[in-house]
């Protein structure tokens, strides 16, 4: 049947005399079936095996995790790239997804910046119970948020708050390591001094280098601090870079970086076309997101039933790759973000939450399918996966 197929495709007579003509003048690649797709997941594996290397303090709450490569090269990745770790801890198997914060073109480790997360199930594992020589396993590289630089300008305007740094950071050291003609100004926002990831090198690189600009913001300042404090404003940011013009504008960090910026953003005049965000992760407290139904509360427990056998209780206020997880189903998923689609699950009945920058499909609304990572109970439901 699929000889059948194969021989109605277009170009499959074509291909046939030119596999004759390389045979009668002895070009014959027969023995290297198979090698193109060997090269393929040198490239783009789906795994990685790791070992920490060196773990290096950052803030109280933060540490970078050296990764090398046990029996495989590092693939390539592009500055702004995340790796998803996967790990199991507490009984349950998951993964999250950390961008890659040293510089792509060093290709002997990777660098992930882990910062501790309320409650959180995977950044306390990472940061309280794994030592250098400890083995991991990860995605390859993955996502899109990068420089592209054919519609991307070469002055970036870069707006980060807490560990969304790190896919800048990857930037920023491939721009000095490599001497790109590219121009930066990061604004970047904490709730204190002391909260500021890689503070020492970033305030390094800007004097060093005349392309760089930091503009640290800081909510919450001591008393004589000198600098910015607040939240980073459209004023903050004109102020700064003066002409709006000719410029990309790069968004990394919490959701509420993202509704706030966006806004003054458009208040000082920047078109959406120019402006990239990051997804960044499932949302925290999902329950305060726009739209979410005053009559369910975050703890309220529904019924789950997956077609084909087996139910299990779901809280409100996780996602169904959450509760899948606690329930011991293992979803594929990269960016638990609603980006990357492998955690598709069609909603056969009930209801669920999604927040509205939930990126689904068209064909996939039709169908019911939704992302389970950023899709969450509003009564019981049953479900196909």
């Amino acid at each position: 049947m699929r000889q059948n197929i194969i021989k109605q495709l277009d170009g499959y007579d074509e291909v046939l005399r030119e596999i004759e003509t390389s045979r009668r003048y002895n070009i014959d690649v027969t023995a290297d079936k198979g090698e193109a797709a060997s090269y393929i997941n040198r490239l783009h594996p789906e795994k990685l095996d790791l070992k920490i290397n060196r773990i290096i303090d950052q803030t109280p709450s933060t540490k970078t995790l050296r990764l090398i490569p046990v029996n495989q090269n590092l693939p390539p990745f592009q500055a702004g790239q995340y790796i998803t770790i996967y790990l199991e801890t507490d009984g349950i198997r998951t993964g999250r997804p950390y961008s890659i914060s040293s510089a792509p073109n060093q290709t002997g480790y990777y660098d992930i910046t882990v910062r501790r997360m309320p409650n959180g199930l995977a950044s306390n594992y990472l940061l309280d119970a794994v030592k250098p020589g400890d083995l991991l396993q990860s995605s390859g590289p993955n996502g899109h948020f990068v420089y592209n630089p054919i519609i991307f300008d070469k002055t970036l305007v870069f707006i980060a708050g807490g560990s969304g740094i790190t896919p800048f950071m990857s930037m920023i050291r491939e721009i000095t390591d490599r001497g790109l003609d590219r121009d930066v100004y990061l604004f970047y926002g904490n709730k204190s001094l002391n909260n500021i990831i890689f503070h020492e090198e970033l305030t390094g690189l800007s004097c060093q280098f005349e392309n760089i600009h930091y503009i640290p913001v800081i909510e919450n300042p001591d008393s004589g601090y000198g600098g910015i404090s607040g939240f980073i404003t459209g004023d903050i940011i004109k102020n700064r870079i003066k002409d709006i013009r000719n410029k990309t504008f790069m968004l990394c960090g919490p959701p509420a970086l993202y509704s706030f910026c966006m806004a003054e953003l458009e208040k000082i005049g920047v078109p959406s076309k120019k402006i990239k965000q990051e997804i960044y992760g499932e949302p925290v407290n999902i329950w305060q997101s726009p739209g979410w139904p005053e009559n369910v509360n975050p703890d309220d427990v529904f019924t789950v039933t997956i077609k084909g056998g087996g139910s299990f209780a779901a809280r409100a206020g996780d996602s169904l790759l959450t509760s899948l997880e606690k329930f011991g189903i293992i979803q594929p998923f990269l960016c638990r973000s609603g980006e990357c689609s492998l955690c598709r699950t069609k909603i056969i009945s009930g209801k669920v939450y999604q927040p509205p920058e939930s990126l689904v499909r068209k064909s996939d609304l039709q169908f019911g399918y939704v992302h389970s990572c950023v899709s969450y109970p509003l009564e019981n439901l049953e479900i196909m996966i």
